[in-house]
Order: C-alpha cells, then sequence, then structure tokens
C-alpha cells in the first residue's frame, strides 16, 4: 500500500458512513475505480465524502453514479488540496489560546462571512488565522476599523473565490463533459490543473495587493495636502465627489438584442468607463449596468463624465449623474444622503447627458472648456426639498 492510499475501514470513517456500505457504494459504482476494492486512493475518498452528503441530502444512488459518470461531481475530486473545514477545537478552546474574548472572536467570525455553526469544530489553521488577528489587535489597530476591514476581507475574497470556480467550471470543467470525456478522466485534469493554479493564485493577489496599496497611499496624501479639513467631517466621514454611471434604455434593450449582447455591451461599457477615469477617482461597485464612481477632485470626476459622453458612441447611450459632499464611509463602501442623492441625479439624465448638482457647479468655479446650463429646481425621488440641477457640457455644446 502507498502512502497516498488509505484503507477501506479508514476510507468509511472519513466519509462518516460503516465500511459494509462504502463497500457497497463502491460495487454499485457509485464511487468510479475503486469496485470494493479494500485499498482506496485520495481522490476516492474525496468522491465518497461527497457521495455521502448527496445522500443526505436525498439523492439517489441512480442519480449519484450518473452524475459521477458525466463529470459532474468531479470537483470532489479537488477537496484534498485543501485544508479540512472540520476540526476539534472549540471557540473556547481557541479564546484560551488566542487571548481573545469569545464574543469578539465570533463577531470576527461572521464578519468574514463564515457560519457561526463551524465555530464550535475550528481547525488548526482556524486558530493560527485567529493568532494572527490577535497580533493585529494587540499591536493597536482601532478595533472598529479592523471589524470592517475584516468584513471587505471577506466580501472581496468570498466574490473572487466565488468567480475562481465559476469561471473554472465555465471554462474547464464544462468543456470536458461537452466532449464526452469520461469521469474520471475529467476528475484527473481538473485535479492536475488546480494543483498548478493554486500555489500560484495567492502570490498573484499579494502582488496586486501591494500595488493598490501603494496607489491609495499616494492618493490619500495627496488629498491631504489639497483638501482642507471640514468641520462637517467627522470619523467615519469623508468628503468626495460622487458620480452614477449607466445605460439609458438598458431594460428594453435587453429584452431586444438578448441577454448575452446585453451583457457584453455592460462589460464594454464597464470597461470604457474603468480605463478612462482620472487618477484620483476609483469603481466602487457595479450593480446591473449601473457604476459608481467617487474621487476626490471634483473638477478631474464633472471634466471626465463630459469627455467620457464625447468618446463613448455605443447604444445604449451613457448617462450620467454627478454630486459632491460628507459622506459615510464603511466596509469599503460610501453612505448616506449625498450618495443617494448622486443615484438619484442620474435617473433624471438622458442618453448622452452629465447632470450634476449645483454643489459640483459652484466647486467648478472656472473651466477652460465646461458649461453649465442651469435646469432649475427638480423634486427627486426620497428628497423633501428640490435640488438644482445643471447639464454640463463643452463651451461649444457637443455632448
Amino acid at each position: 500500500m502507498t502512502d497516498d492510499r488509505v484503507s477501506l475501514k479508514e476510507a468509511a470513517a472519513e466519509a462518516g458512513v460503516k465500511p459494509d456500505t462504502l463497500r457497497r457504494w463502491a460495487k454499485s459504482g457509485v464511487i468510479p475505480g475503486t469496485n470494493g476494492s479494500q485499498s482506496w486512493t485520495r481522490p476516492a475518498v474525496a468522491h465518497a465524502r461527497i457521495v455521502a452528503r448527496l445522500r443526505e441530502r436525498g439523492h439517489s444512488l441512480d442519480e449519484i453514479r450518473e452524475a459521477a459518470q458525466d463529470g459532474r461531481l468531479a470537483y470532489g475530486f479537488l477537496e484534498d488540496l485543501f485544508p479540512d473545514s472540520r476540526g476539534g477545537m472549540s471557540l473556547r478552546d481557541v479564546s484560551k489560546e488566542t487571548g481573545l474574548q469569545e464574543a469578539l472572536i465570533e463577531r470576527i467570525w461572521t464578519g468574514l462571512g463564515f457560519p457561526r455553526a463551524e465555530l464550535d469544530r475550528m481547525t488548526e489553521e482556524d486558530l493560527q488565522a485567529t493568532r494572527y488577528i490577535a497580533s493585529v489587535i494587540e499591536a493597536g489597530f482601532p478595533l472598529v476599523a479592523f471589524l470592517q476591514l475584516i468584513r471587505v476581507y471577506g466580501q472581496a475574497l468570498a466574490r473572487i473565490a466565488d468567480a475562481e470556480v465559476r469561471l473554472f467550471h465555465l471554462y474547464v470543467h464544462e468543456p470536458l463533459m461537452r466532449d464526452g470525456v469520461p469521469g474520471l478522466e475529467i476528475s484527473d485534469e481538473m485535479e492536475n490543473l488546480a494543483r498548478d493554479l493554486l500555489p500560484v493564485a495567492s502570490p498573484v493577489m499579494d502582488y496586486v495587493h501591494q500595488r493598490y496599496l501603494q496607489h491609495f497611499i499616494e492618493q490619500d496624501m495627496v488629498g491631504h495636502m489639497e483638501v482642507e479639513l471640514d468641520e462637517e467631517e467627522s470619523l467615519g466621514r469623508v468628503r468626495v465627489a460622487i458620480a452614477f454611471a449607466d445605460l439609458a434604455g438598458y431594460t428594453r434593450f435587453t429584452e431586444e438584442a438578448g441577454e448575452e449582447e446585453a451583457f457584453s455591451t455592460v462589460e464594454r461599457f464597464i470597461d470604457a468607463v474603468t480605463d478612462t477615469l482620472p487618477e484620483d477617482a476609483r469603481v466602487v461597485k457595479t450593480i446591473g449596468d449601473e457604476v459608481m464612481l467617487v474621487g476626490q477632485d471634483v473638477q478631474a470626476l464633472t471634466d471626465w463624465a463630459v469627455g467620457f459622453q464625447r468618446l463613448y458612441r455605443e447604444r445604449p447611450m451613457a448617462r450620467i449623474g454627478v454630486h459632491s459632499g460628507v459622506v459615510l464611509y464603511r466596509d469599503g463602501d460610501y453612505f448616506g444622503r449625498e450618495v443617494n442623492l448622486a443615484a438619484r441625479v442620474v435617473a433624471r439624465a438622458r442618453g448622452g447627458e452629465v447632470i450634476v448638482t449645483d454643489t459640483v457647479m459652484e466647486q467648478i468655479k472656472t473651466s477652460e472648456w465646461l458649461q453649465f446650463d442651469t435646469i432649475g429646481e427638480v423634486k427627486l425621488k426620497g428628497f423633501d426639498q428640490p435640488t438644482t440641477l445643471c447639464r454640463a457640457q463643452t463651451e461649444e455644446g457637443e455632448e
């Protein structure tokens, strides 16, 4: 028996079933490549764990066998590439080891987006990560800020992991199934590819993280030099320029052109926005065809918006709304009245237009090429008082 094999009894223990059950599954072809053998490979054990979970969820052996033959369960063979997600330590054990209160560990754990139920079966990897967290807090990093940072980490990395799995499925797993490759061959190919890719994923993400840290540290220093402290600002509040951009008539366009063409259009639109933004501005988030942007320089963001409309000529046409004000910064996002107002401003624009508030116009005292045409006081949805809106365009009136 080689080092990477286990006995039937050991395999059954890992799968959480009786040896006789596992032997029956193997003989019936539910677990390919075993046929009741007393010597089990690690991929076969991983597959047995998947079968056990599917049985618990009510799937029949015939359904599972067919799925295995088609290669739909190939991901089960990748489980051994990752640390065991079930450990033997309780929340109390980890609290004693790290010196962090149980309530704080629970708050951090759920902030990362992990299930609360897993706190009573924590692993050595969980313990080590908690030690790192404890050292950050002991170093004096403000707890209120750290809890926000934890949520950002959880949300961002969950999105990254989701994208990795979905893209791997769409461009590797599904093509293999469509080509009729046998289930075990699919599993082997996916495992080999994953073993090559996983070791480089963390270094690449660390490199990107460092580059962005450098960029935003520079932007923060420039902001401190060029923006005076505002009495309205307090802890957690910052003054920023806010822009929302979307595609006018996008819903109708989706109905006419179909979802795939509409999605491709949105991708090109978002790429065009991202590729042309001024240096101090960034995309905060995208929701469907809508993009939220923030920056420190109101004029630079407005100049960009008008310039973008002159260059972007795809259909459906873009529309942009720009505002400026003091907002609440939480978890990598921006909230508050001024953000809501900016989102309402873009809804009043037509395709090809840039609409700004009077707050923006007042901050742009002089401009060599912009002009503002006052639209008037407009009642925006959700706001009691009307807001004065202006149309921003070039002095020649070209939009």
